[in-house]
């Protein structure tokens, strides 16, 4: 059964077998004979999406920046930035279960894919919004002199989406583990003595929240 559902107003999640069969406004999807090819609006959207496998096809989001996007100067930056705060923001979200197994005595901890999710946010919805500024701003301390890296997360919000939506709807019988529900802004400094980025102090995280 495909998955559509909505977290409020500011979070939309769809299978992706359904969003490559029903695309949403501004997406069209091209059939190549591996796979598909993803293309969308670029005035409105945001793609931050690796080409990936789905039943053994290949997925590819033309012109997608990635799950982690790279800038390396300030024109860079303030074009990211730009784009964050006003358009919808499309990510893939792996759910997996958790399995053990014991392997030489030891228990090993795997995760086997279970579903893949596309995942839209509006980064100009105003609480959205607001927290995007807050966070970068609060992170990000010096652009034009330090190298960062930044993690967005979204993990809570899809635990909370996931007990509403698919496990109380039967259509997961475990609570799903979580894979690369976020993002990453990685900015890249000329500076000489980099020195909190040398020693590794330089990565920071914050929580995106819908509700």
């Amino acid at each position: 059964m495909p998955v559509n559902k909505q977290s409020g107003s500011r979070m939309r999640v769809t299978e992706v077998e359904e969003f490559v069969r029903n695309p949403p406004p501004g997406f069209s999807v091209e059939t190549l004979g591996s796979g598909y090819r993803v293309r969308c609006n670029e005035e409105k959207s945001l793609v931050l999406i690796d080409d990936f496998q789905s039943c053994g096809k290949k997925i590819v989001f033309h012109n997608s920046l990635g799950r982690k996007v790279k800038m390396h100067n300030l024109w860079e930056y303030s074009s990211t930035r730009k784009s964050l705060l006003s358009k919808e923001i499309y990510l893939l979200i792996s759910a997996c279960e958790e399995q053990s197994s014991v392997s030489n005595k030891k228990a090993a901890r795997e995760l086997s894919l279970e579903k893949q999710y596309v995942v839209c946010i509006d980064g100009n919805e105003p609480f959205t919004k607001w927290q995007l500024e807050r966070g970068m701003d609060g992170t990000i301390s010096s652009v034009a002199g330090e190298s960062y890296r930044v993690d967005i997360d979204l993990t809570e919000e899809m635990e909370s989406w996931a007990a509403k939506n698919l496990i109380s709807d039967d259509l997961m019988k475990v609570k799903p583990v979580w894979r690369d529900a976020s993002f990453t802004l990685k900015y890249y400094s000329d500076a000489l003595f980099d020195f909190p980025h040398w020693l590794g102090f330089s990565k920071r995280i914050f929580k995106l929240r819908m509700t």
